[in-house]
């Protein structure tokens, strides 16, 4: 069984992130669920949508999630980019990195909008590929 990575398909900033990671996944490790597919919910009845929209959620070979942070680490880890995050994750920095992470996952929209132009992806999905 694979990582599972559950994530905001309509975000720009995600997009890019999610298709360098999927890049990078040679060894298929990651499975990528894009929660805003129409058919997410009936998929993953078990899962709430207001959760995992307010934040990025992973779900472990045994079946316990992760969020945040933590789930960028593990994912970027599986691909054999671990330095790129660790730092967030050292005792002192991860509580300021979490706390940011949380703003930053409130108000992505916007921020996807300074950073790229796009609030949103176009016809409500990014191209994934």
């Amino acid at each position: 069984m694979a990582f599972t990575l559950f994530y905001d398909g309509l975000c720009p900033l995600c997009e890019k992130e999610i298709t360098h990671l999927m890049k990078r996944d040679k060894d298929n490790n990651i499975v990528f669920e894009d929660i805003s597919l129409p058919d997410f919910s009936s998929r993953y009845p078990h899962l709430s949508l207001d959760e995992l929209n307010a934040r990025i959620h992973g779900q472990l070979d045994d079946g316990s999630m992760i969020t945040g942070l933590d789930v960028t680490h593990k994912a970027w880890s599986l691909v054999g980019v671990t330095w790129l995050y660790a730092p967030l994750r050292w005792p002192v920095i991860r509580w300021f990195a979490d706390k940011f992470y949380l703003v930053f996952a409130k108000h992505r929209y916007k921020i996807s909008y300074w950073l790229t132009g796009k609030e949103r992806c176009e016809s409500n999905r990014c191209n994934l590929k």
